[in-house]
């Protein structure tokens, strides 16, 4: 509806009750026109007032229908617990069939068993339940009490003043007042900080888990404040958006009494749970409170999902209701057939008062009823109790798995979802991200190109390869940068080390660093760990050796900076130091860090160092700069290796050396992006254009000792580790505000940069810019970081460049900067590109009006911030290229290996670059060097169909038709496919796509053949992939493929994959709690992984499937009995056991040995396990619970008993034995054959084990001896009285409760017998293999695993964090251009250098192009495979060029390449 600022409460009220709330004229303006006031729609928007004096009244309206900040995270009230709980437990189906059961035996004509019995085992499993869920409910209960009662400064509109109130007390439109380390209680707008620079700092721990502080700024217009921020002052009307649950996404306005608007979003509101730390004072306005507040808007607590065993059990349980239709239905026909043979009534036939009697078709529908209640017990309603219960015990192991646990994070699994542990034991396909995922996500600066120079770091790489000696390196590293430069250069020359952390030494107070202190405190709900407190920030991220080639380009620079005048250059410098200084300042500028200290408690470096202005002439500088080069002239590198090497050099001399990778998705392109997926809105200085000589910019440190150390808390580790690479080189970032960025060159020299604005990344533009006037020129520079793929396409064209040798050398530049990423790429390093542009002042003042206009927006701000961002980064300039390694996470390819082994495909989905992605599949074993790899690059759809037509055509030339192996039981036919030794010399196969494939696979209907193509695949690489296409491919394969599907990852980015796959996995890593929240199972590591799934997944499944199978099983064979009396009692419903003693069974003597086994069974050891990975296709296959055993359990089950029925009936025929003492030895061996079934499915044997069998045993005999000792008359008119007493004194007794259980158990021995001596199941053999002693059964698991694997394990003589480099694999690419080289010359560069582009004229990614209409002719066969011959050139056929390699040589992957 539409609201006036300054309208009149009962004018709102009054459009409310006309209901116009859905008027399509909701927007007009209360107001009359004369007044013309402000409209608002406030089913699209929140208004809020602020309580204070001038707006209460509107405040206290509008604020009731804005939720309180009281929070409830309860299921249940005190009053609302007993039926509510009751509700949800009736909505299982079989607590309402056992209800309806309890209503049936109410009925006097049906009436089986007492009334009271009957209702007993429904009442103790709801009771059960009901207790576990109060007991838990309360505990949450406590947590919202403590929360709702914590304090908090509100202001007091009466008192004028800030008072202290309880959370609950906070509403929307309050000003709240938030000291250092207190924790944030509503969504607050900010409106004050006592922050100089209008900044406040927060830790995002209980939101998120990242531990490295955050920014947020006051809205803009309030940052100017002096002493105090005054609720008072504040005249202004708020409208934003409607509450939801983005983390990173708010927009919305202020209004002022001229009708003017600020915009603002995310990077001005505090959120819920998050702490202040680093700032005194914070204020602000109350947006959301409570449950509409985003963080309890994302909490959605543990997920509950149906595993598949459960799903099979719900199935099975429906064929249990059909048998006992059957068998009830039987009932009530015998009772009509058996009163139909007597021709009177017979005695027990009684009438009803009027002296009728009942028709047999009436009397047969109640006796199917009354047999419904004799013989419910065949629905095994206990069995969802056992199961929790066994769940709870499997979760419990779990979480005390010390092979869980790491100590570096002081973390151990978590298990979230816990009703799907099971889930765990049958994985077919794991989807897994990349980075953070499999490798470390700790990135370390390796490489860089800069004008088309390629800078190696040799020595560096050379660091890298020892990460343990680097902490014992480290304190040589730092004397060896006190010689390297000289000691008022350096940043932390005069350091004294010690384990607590470094600690400055003091000075002078003339250039003390002004800083803010405040103690960092723990946080209520702060998320703890034994993390170093800074992130990213450990030695082998933040210690980088330099290339000496380019340090010293880097202090010419630094001199050439100085020299520059003090207007700006008539045209733009092409010198190499103007590109390195450009180069190094972007590094240092373009990102979010925050630059504080080291020292304890944490101190946030506000402004650069309080120094005397640089008065001093050229020729100082220049023997300032003369001592340099004498001081690193005596003290040079042991590298003499060139760095300033063209294309060929690196090629011939650089061999790759990293494992590392690039980021997914969003964050894949830049650092200091928000780790959590969104973006961060821009940032303004206050004078936009600040005159060029305002402050002073140019400083030199004087001598002195060294100033703290200063430490970077950056948002993500690839912005700190561009930071640390230069300040490696000394262009060292000092202090950072919203308005200013101090640079610290070299010579120690201090520039202070004006920041303009701020465009931060968002993963549609994926880069970030920052617009700032250069002190020396007052020049408005922009500085651009970005992916690859995006920055070249915004680079400016050659063509424009009057100077015709301007535009040759920006052309060489370009050419040379690709192939180096593309060198980079193919190493498995993450790159990014590096630009600039001048702007005019003209310019950018236009541009900063359309930027303010797009932020006050409300409607459509995204897409209007995208526009004005895209209007400012064009026409760039490219000045470098850089390339970051993260490493491989240690037992990642181990835990690959065996996860293969164990027949689980594993797919990995990224937004990395093709090369990269390719080069980590190798290094982590996903790929082997004999594999034939295909990469599908297309985006057009019936060339994709062409390209998987011909993949699948000879890639079933190979293995031919996949047929599954069925066994039974272990017994069957040998399997039709050759063993793996005999077709070890069939490649395997993998498959490389990116993601505008996956459009036109997705789009294009092809699906069935992509799925048909992959299961073939040794592993899948899916490239370029967004987080939507991520949960596409794995609901795709879980729904097409129908199997079993597993998501790991670590990122926001991640969470919709996660929760879209049957398990769901979060790492806990650098990356946040995002996926971790939102996951099934929280591990730390990726090689945690092998245990979890190999070990406690196949226990967890083996165990519960049998444990249900055995359910069903004991349940039909004690039901049977009463079955088979029915028969010799008329079918009158009777039965011949006490009915105490029948619920006794069920509750008591057998349902402990069932959660014992469950909890505790072992059918083979961890080590086994771990060893023989291929035993894990036991669970893959369902070989413990399918519908084969189940059927063979209720066979069993029948069988048995009829042979406890008939063998004491037949026994006890011709005697004079009451019914009771007839029922008592068929109880008493029904019981005996059941416990021994279970012992005989036990595989492990404890005191446990023993001492719950024989004690359910025992157990029975005590509680039948004094139940039929003390009921007289318990079950009138029979009574048990003395019946066990009696049968103990007769030897009948014993010999029959002696041979019938063997009789019954005899076929099931006799078969378990015969499968474990001559079954050929892998389980078997294992079995057999664990019970061997130690040192011969390493020698049986040994000679296993040479029978399964002819050769070795693929990869395993490769190192671990340093891989071959990949020659091209078999590509398959279609481009939407035209080639403008001809096919032989570009498939000849293809040998050399893989994945080249050209000069970005719109070509793609494969020199050997055609055009997008291009399609493969009906008649055309194309052969691709290894032994492929080369052709001389590129043969066409029809419109398809065709360029085929091989490469010879068994050291060499094998590959052919084929492109159209």
């Amino acid at each position: 509806m539409a609201l006036s600022v300054d309208s009149s409460w009962h004018r709102w009220q009054w459009r409310l009750r006309d209901g116009l709330l859905q008027s399509p004229s909701e927007a007009t303006p209360l107001l009359s026109p004369e007044k013309g006031g402000q409209s608002y729609n406030l089913t699209q928007q929140r208004v809020v007032f602020p309580n204070n004096v001038l707006f209460h009244q509107d405040w206290a309206k509008v604020s009731r229908r804005y939720s309180s900040n009281r929070i409830r995270t309860t299921k249940y009230t005190l009053f609302t617990f007993l039926p509510q709980n009751l509700l949800e437990q009736f909505h299982r189906w079989a607590n309402l069939y056992f209800l309806f059961l309890v209503i049936l035996n109410w009925i006097p004509a049906m009436e089986v068993f007492h009334r009271e019995i009957t209702m007993l085992p429904l009442a103790i499993v709801l009771f059960i339940i009901m207790v576990k869920d109060g007991m838990e409910d309360f505990k949450r209960h406590r947590f919202d009490r403590e929360r709702n009662c914590s304090n908090i400064r509100i202001y007091e509109r009466k008192e004028q003043s800030y008072v202290q109130r309880c959370w609950k007390d906070v509403r929307v439109g309050d000003f709240i007042q938030v000291r250092c380390n207190e924790v944030i209680p509503a969504d607050i707008l900010l409106l004050f900080s006592s922050d100089p620079s209008g900044i406040c700092h927060l830790e995002t721990a209980n939101l998120d888990g990242e531990t490295n502080l955050k920014q947020r700024r006051v809205v803009r217009g309030f940052s100017q404040q002096e002493v105090q921020f005054e609720p008072e002052h504040f005249h202004n009307t708020i409208v934003c958006e409607k509450p939801n649950n983005h983390l990173n996404r708010f927009k919305g306005y202020m209004e002022h009494p001229d009708q003017t608007r600020t915009g603002f979003g995310s990077e001005s509101l505090l959120l819920r749970g998050c702490t202040i730390r680093n700032t005194e004072v914070a204020a602000g306005i109350v947006i959301y409170a409570g449950h509409e507040t985003k963080a309890m808007l994302n909490n959605s607590g543990p997920r509950y999902k149906r595993s598949k065993v459960e799903r099979r059990m719900n199935t099975d349980i429906f064929f249990c209701i059909g048998l006992l239709f059957l068998m009830c239905l039987i009932g009530a026909v015998g009772h009509g057939l058996w009163n139909g043979t007597f021709r009177e009534h017979p005695p027990f036939d009684v009438p009803d008062a009027k002296g009728s009697f009942l028709p047999l078709a009436l009397g047969g529908f109640y006796m199917f009823l009354t047999m419904i209640i004799l013989l419910q017990v065949l629905i095994p309603i206990s069995l969802y109790v056992s199961i929790e219960l066994v769940k709870l015990g499997q979760i419990f192991f779990l979480h005390h798995d010390l092979d869980l646990y790491d100590e570096e994070t002081d973390s151990s699994i978590q298990c979230r979802a816990l009703n799907i542990t099971e889930d765990l034991g049958q994985i077919q396909h794991i989807f897994s991200d990349k980075t953070g995922t499999l490798t470390e996500n700790k990135m370390v600066f390796r490489r860089c190109t800069i004008m088309g120079h390629e800078y190696p770091h040799q020595e560096n790489a050379k660091r890298l390869e020892t990460p343990k000696e680097l902490d014992a390196d480290h304190e040589e590293w730092t004397q060896y940068r006190c010689l390297s430069f000289p000691a008022r250069w350096a940043q932390g020359p005069a350091e004294t080390r010690s384990q607590g952390g470094v600690q400055p030494l003091k000075r002078s107070q003339s250039v003390q660093v002004p800083i803010q202190r405040h103690s960092r405190q723990r946080s209520v709900g702060r998320w703890e760990n034994a993390q170093s407190p800074v992130a990213f920030s450990s030695p082998i991220e933040k210690d980088v050796t330099p290339d000496k080639n380019l340090l010293t380009k880097v202090r010419d620079a630094a001199l050439w900076l100085e020299t520059l005048p003090d207007s700006r250059p008539a045209k733009p410098s092409l010198s190499t130091s103007s590109y390195v200084a450009d180069f190094f300042l972007a590094l240092t500028i373009c990102n979010s860090v925050m630059v504080s200290t080291t020292s304890e408690p944490r101190q946030r470096v506000t402004m650069p160092p309080s120094t005397k202005a640089l008065g001093i002439s050229l020729e100082k500088i220049q023997q300032l700069f003369q001592k340099l080069k004498l001081s690193s002239l005596s003290h040079s590198f042991s590298s003499t290796a060139p760095s300033d090497t063209d294309l060929e050099e690196s090629l011939g001399t650089n061999v790759p050396t990293t494992d590392s990778e690039e980021r997914d998705d969003a964050s894949m392109c830049s650092e200091g992006y928000s780790t959590d997926g969104g973006s961060r809105s821009s940032t303004w200085d206050q004078s936009d254009a600040p005159a060029s000589g305002s402050g002073v910019s140019l400083e030199e440190v004087p001598e002195g000792p060294a100033s703290p150390e200063l430490c970077y808390e950056a948002e993500s580790p690839d912005e700190a580790a561009l930071v640390h690479a230069a300040r490696a080189y000394s262009v060292t970032l000092v202090s950072r505000t919203p308005s200013q960025v101090t640079v610290r060159l070299p010579q120690g020299t201090c520039l202070t940069f004006d920041v303009l604005c701020t465009l931060g990344f968002d993963s549609v533009r994926k880069r970030m810019s920052v617009v700032v006037r250069h002190p020396l020129t007052s020049e408005i520079i922009v500085y651009t970081k970005g992916a690859d793929s995006v920055i070249m396409d915004l680079l400016g064209d050659p063509a424009c460049e009057t100077d015709s040798a301007v535009e040759k050398r920006m052309r060489k530049i370009r050419a040379w900067t690709q192939r180096h990423l593309d060198l980079y790429a193919r190493d498995g390093l993450r790159t990014l590109c590096i630009a600039k542009k001048v702007v005019s002042e003209e310019d950018f003042q236009r541009w900063a009006s359309f930027r303010r206009e797009a932020e006050a927006s409300l409607e459509n701000r995204d897409e209007l911030l995208m526009e004005t961002a895209q209007c400012l980064e064009n026409q760039l300039t490219l000045l470098g290229a850089t390339g970051i390694e993260d490493r491989l996470q240690e037992g990642v390819p181990d835990t690959v290996a065996a996860l293969r082994e164990a027949g689980i495909q594993l797919w990995v989905l990224t937004g990395d670059k093709q090369e990269t992605a390719v080069n980590i599949a190798y290094s982590c074993r996903l790929l082997d060097q004999t594999n034939t790899v295909y990469s599908i690059n297309t985006e057009s759809q019936e060339t994709c169909a062409s390209i998987l037509n011909c993949a699948l055509e000879e890639v079933k030339q190979f293995y031919g038709p996949r047929e599954p192996d069925h066994k039974f039981f272990g017994f069957g036919p040998a399997s039709e496919k050759p063993p793996y030794a005999s077709r070890a010399a069939v490649p395997e196969v993998g498959l490389v796509i990116d993601g505008k494939t996956l459009n036109a696979i997705l789009q294009g209907k092809l699906e069935e053949k992509f799925l048909e193509l992959t299961q073939y695949c040794r592993s899948v690489l899916c490239c370029r992939s967004t987080p939507l296409q991520k949960s596409m491919i794995v609901k795709l394969v879980r729904d097409k493929l129908s199997v079993m599907t597993l998501a790991i990852g670590d990122g926001a980015n991640d969470v919709s994959m996660i929760q879209a796959a049957d398990v769901g996995i979060g790492i806990s890593g650098q990356e946040g709690m995002q996926a971790v929240m939102s996951s099934d199972f929280a591990i730390s590591r990726f090689s945690h992984l092998k245990k979890l799934l190999l070990v406690h997944g196949h226990w967890c499944y083996s165990r519960l499937a049998r444990m249900v199978v055995y359910y069903f099983y004991k349940n039909v064979c004690y039901v049977n009995l009463l079955f088979w009396y029915q028969f010799f009692c008329g079918f009158s419903g009777s039965t011949m056991i006490d009915y105490w003693q029948m619920i006794f069974f069920n509750l008591f003597f057998t349902s402990l040995p069932p959660l014992v086994f469950g909890v505790l069974d072992k059918d083979i050891s961890a080590e086994t396990l771990l060893a023989l990975p291929e035993l894990y296709k036991s669970g893959q296959n369902s070989e413990c619970y399918n519908p084969l055993t189940f059927w063979i359990s209720i066979a069993d089950a029948f069988y048995q008993s009829l042979i406890c029925f008939f063998i004491p009936y037949l026994t006890y025929k011709d005697s004079d034995i009451d019914v009771f003492t007839f029922g008592t030895p068929i109880n008493t061996i029904s019981l005996a054959t059941i416990l021994l079934h279970q012992a005989m499915e036990m595989k492990t044997w404890t005191i446990i084990h023993g001492l719950v069998l024989a004690g359910s045993f025992l157990m029975y005999f005590v509680v039948t001896l004094v139940y039929n000792a003390t009921c007289v008359t318990c079950n009138s008119p029979a009574n048990p009285y003395w019946v066990m007493e009696g049968q103990l004194s007769d030897p009948t007794f014993y010999l029959v409760c002696l041979l019938t259980p063997v009789a019954a158990l005899l076929p099931r021995y006799f078969f378990l017998s015969l499968q474990g001596t001559y079954g050929k199941s892998l389980i078997s053999k294992a079995q057999k293999i664990d019970k061997l002693p130690m040192d011969k059964r390493d020698l049986e698991i040994q000679s296993w695993r040479s029978k399964q694997m002819a050769a070795p394990v693929p990869g395993e003589a490769q190192p671990t964090h340093r891989p071959v480099p990949p020659v091209p694999e078999q590509d398959l690419r279609a481009d939407t251009s035209k080639s403008s080289s001809s096919p032989e010359k570009t498939c000849k560069e293809d040998r050399v250098l893989r994945g080249e582009r050209s000069s970005r004229d719109h070509t793609g990614d494969d020199p050997c192009s055609v055009d997008s209409s291009a399609k493969l002719s009906s008649g055309d066969h194309l052969r691709l495979g290894p032994n492929s011959a080369m052709a001389s050139g590129a043969s066409s056929r029809g419109q398809a060029d065709i360029c085929r390699h091989s490469i010879k040589g068994s050291h060499l992957r094998s590959q052919s390449s084929l492109t159209i």
